[in-house]
C-alpha cells in the first residue's frame, strides 16, 4: 500500500472537526458545574483524532451508529451545537426534544441511525442497516463506531459473521481507549476483561479485512484506511474492521468524568507555553488536538489561522450554550409522546 501524505488543507478541515469535538466537551462541563447537567455523562476527550479521521471519510450517504461517547460523532459530523447541547439538557430546543439526552442523542438528518449506551448494542443494527443498504442496492456505506468493550458481547460476534457472510457495506470502528486505564485496581473502571488483547484476531477468523492502528491519533492513516474501507464496501468488497487505539483521557479515568487536563491550550502546540500538573505528560504526548496542530504547523500552517480557527469554534460554543440554557423545558403534558404503545 502506498502511503501517502495529507495535504494541510484536508488535515485543517480534520482539525476543525476535532476542535469542535474538544470545545464542545469543554462546554459540557461547563454545563455541569452549572448543576445543569443531569446525570452521567461520557465525554470524547483523547479520542478526537480517529473520529474526526474518520467522519472526514465519509460521504454525506453514510448511516452511522455509535456509542454513549456520541457527542463527538455528532458535532463531528455537523450537527448544530446548539440543540446538541440542548439536547444533553433534556431541553424542548434539543435535537431529539430532551428525549435522547446526552447518552441516546441523534441527529437523523446527519445520518445517524441511532446512538446507545448499551455496550455492543449497536453492532447487530448497524448489521441490519448494512443489509438494507444492500438489499436497496445503494453505493453506500454503514459505519459503526463501538469501543473495545463491546467485544465482549455476542451480539457484535454475531454481527461480524452475518456481514462476512453476505459481504455487507459496513465499516467496523473500534476505538481502544484502555491504554493508561487505571482499572479496578486504581479505583476506576476496567475498559476491556477479553481473554485477548489482539482484538482483530475476533474479525479476522470471519474473513473480515482488518487495520489496526497502534497510533490512534494518526490521522493521515485512518483516514486513508477509512476511505479505502468505504469504497471497497460501496462497491461489494464487504466488511472491514478498523482498530484505532489511543491512551485514555486521564479526565476519563473516573467513575464520573472531570476536566482533569484543564481547558485546551492551543499555546503549548505552538511552543510558547508549557505542560503542567499531575497530567502534562499526557497534554505533552497524548492530547490528539495538539499533535495535529504541531503537524499543520511543521506542514507551514501559521499559528495565526489555527488560532483564528480555534476562536470561531470557541465563539460557536458560547452561542450553544447560551441557546441551550434558555431553551424551556419539555411541557410534562408531552411525557408520553413518541412512545410505543
Amino acid at each position: 500500500m502506498t502511503k501517502t501524505t495529507m495535504d494541510s488543507g484536508l488535515k485543517s478541515l480534520v482539525f476543525e472537526r476535532m476542535l469542535r469535538m474538544r470545545r464542545l466537551e469543554e462546554a459540557v462541563f461547563d454545563l455541569a458545574a452549572r448543576g445543569l447537567m443531569v446525570g452521567h455523562f461520557h465525554v470524547y476527550i483523547g479520542q478526537e483524532a480517529a473520529g474526526a479521521a474518520v467522519l472526514q471519510a465519509a460521504s454525506p450517504d453514510e448511516l452511522l451508529l455509535t456509542t454513549h461517547r456520541n457527542h463527538g460523532h455528532l458535532v463531528g459530523r455537523g450537527a448544530d451545537s446548539g440543540r446538541l447541547l440542548a439536547e444533553f439538557l433534556g431541553r424542548e430546543g434539543g435535537l431529539n426534544k430532551g428525549r435522547g439526552g446526552t447518552l441516546h442523542g441523534t441527529d437523523r438528518s446527519l445520518g445517524f441511525l441511532q446512538t446507545s449506551a448499551v455496550v455492543g448494542g449497536i453492532a447487530p443494527l448497524a448489521t441490519g442497516a448494512a443489509y438494507s443498504l444492500k438489499l436497496q442496492g445503494k453505493a453506500a456505506a454503514v459505519i459503526a463506531f463501538f469501543g473495545d468493550g463491546a467485544l465482549e458481547e455476542g451480539c457484535v460476534i454475531e454481527a461480524f459473521n452475518i456481514a462476512a457472510l453476505w459481504q455487507l457495506p459496513i465499516v467496523y470502528v473500534c476505538e481502544n481507549n484502555s491504554v493508561g486505564a487505571i482499572g479496578r485496581v486504581g479505583g476506576g473502571y476496567n475498559t476491556s476483561v477479553n481473554a485477548t488483547t489482539q482484538f482483530t484476531s475476533i474479525p479476522k477468523v470471519y474473513g473480515i479485512q482488518t487495520r489496526v492502528f497502534i497510533d490512534g491519533n494518526d490521522v493521515e492513516g485512518i483516514h486513508r484506511e477509512t476511505a479505502q474501507a468505504l469504497d471497497r464496501a460501496r462497491t461489494g468488497g464487504g466488511p472491514t474492521f478498523i482498530e484505532t487505539i489511543t491512551t485514555r483521557w486521564p479526565g476519563s479515568q473516573p467513575l464520573w468524568p472531570v476536566l482533569a487536563t484543564g481547558v485546551t491550550k492551543l499555546e503549548i502546540a505552538f511552543g510558547i507555553a508549557a505542560a503542567e500538573g499531575e497530567h502534562a505528560d499526557w497534554i505533552t504526548n497524548h492530547d490528539p488536538v495538539l499533535r495535529v496542530a504541531r503537524e499543520l504547523l511543521a506542514q507551514g500552517v501559521e499559528a495565526e489561522a489555527l488560532r483564528a480557527m480555534d476562536a470561531a469554534v470557541i465563539q460557536e460554543m458560547d452561542r450553544a450554550i447560551e441557546f441551550a440554557v434558555a431553551s424551556p423545558q419539555p411541557d410534562p403534558a408531552t411525557a408520553t409522546d413518541y412512545l410505543f404503545a
